[in-house]
């Protein structure tokens, strides 16, 4: 087995305790099944879900990332355009939010388990 770094574990969304086995059953940027999280890691047998509803804490993890799209997308309009109008920052919002939705649920979900999940990583 590799010894995968933390930040890289995280990044490509592997398992907390041996970093090799995927979280998710299907590929990032699939819109398909967003919001499912396998029950077990398919390398080393890490339970996904510790407890009924773990999940439902990374929400407040996805809002802040929403929360920063927002002021990143406001800044950079405002140094692309002069005076950029209402509906410029409306709609690059929303169709931005759209298009990084997958990547900021999953991750997520990613920093949640890792931050809160109580699994440790084992070198084997």
């Amino acid at each position: 087995m590799s010894q995968k770094s933390l930040p890289l574990a995280i990044l490509g969304a592997k398992c907390p305790t041996c970093r090799e086995g995927n979280i998710f059953p299907v590929p990032l940027m699939s819109f398909r099944k967003l919001t499912d999280v396998k029950k077990k890691c398919d390398v080393c047998g890490a339970n996904f879900h510790p407890e009924p509803d773990f999940y439902y804490g990374a929400m407040y993890i996805s809002y802040a990332f929403s929360v920063a799209l927002v002021i990143v997308v406001m800044v950079g309009l405002n140094l692309i355009l002069f005076k950029p109008e209402l509906w410029m920052y409306l709609v690059t919002v929303v169709l931005v939010n759209i298009i990084l939705m997958p990547v900021m649920l999953r991750f997520s979900k990613v920093l949640y388990l890792y931050g809160i999940g109580r699994l440790k990583y084992r070198g084997y």
